[in-house]
């Protein structure tokens, strides 16, 4: 089949992409490991001896840069519908994350461990449709926070890809709501035209129980 135009000019600008050709060159999965490495460096994310989720992960950069920041002191795992080649230190689980069954075997993964810090770069397949896309993007960042207010621990930190548009403001509201403090990155490795940005939620307020027993221990 013949390609676009507009393919073609997005193929030309794909090949001659700094970040493209830096990732070929240091040997990341993806350009999009800058992406996390920029916002990694500003904010202080990792730590040794951490647990890490990552969704929407294939094919790896993200998990391969947090990989190299626990230097093998904690664990990661990482979930996609898309296969993602094997990574040392990197627990793959493929599948939907809007199944429970994936979601179930996520928990099994997980066990009894708290999470300190859920990373999300997950998009939808683009339909081209505006409207549609921008809902169907949203509705897996709901997803991704609902996870985290069910298994991120109390303190821990949430990095997720959002679409500037239809729902972004009450998503915004509703993580200020759920962490201390909620900054807004762009960063560098980022398309300029996208309408992409990463919100960082940084320390997870207590919840029920939870936010009971803290207030008995004060």
């Amino acid at each position: 089949m013949k390609r676009s135009k507009t393919s073609k000019a997005w193929m030309k600008e794909h090949v001659n992409d700094f970040f493209v050709k830096q990732a070929k060159k240091e040997g990341y999965r993806s350009r999009a490991a800058y992406k996390l490495i920029e916002i990694a460096e500003r904010d202080q994310l990792f730590a040794p001896g951490m647990t890490i989720v990552d969704l929407g992960a294939a094919p790896g950069g993200w998990s391969q840069v947090a990989s190299e920041k626990l230097g093998g002191k904690g664990r990661i795992i990482a979930l996609d519908l898309l296969e993602m080649p094997p990574m040392p230190g990197v627990t793959f689980i493929r599948g939907d994350f809007n199944e429970g069954v994936v979601l179930a075997e996520l928990e099994k993964h997980l066990g009894k461990y708290p999470v300190d810090l859920v990373i999300s770069d997950m998009a939808p397949n683009i339909s081209g449709i505006g409207m549609i896309d921008q809902a169907r993007g949203m509705h897996l960042s709901e997803l991704a926070l609902e996870f985290c207010l069910k298994r991120l621990n109390s303190g821990g930190n949430f990095l997720v890809k959002v679409f500037q548009g239809s729902g972004f403001e009450p998503f915004l509201q509703k993580m200020r709501s759920e962490f201390t403090r909620v900054v807004t990155r762009k960063p560098e490795a980022s398309r300029g035209r996208s309408s992409e940005t990463y919100l960082l939620g940084l320390g997870k307020r207590a919840q029920g129980i939870e936010k009971v027993e803290c207030l008995h221990r004060r």
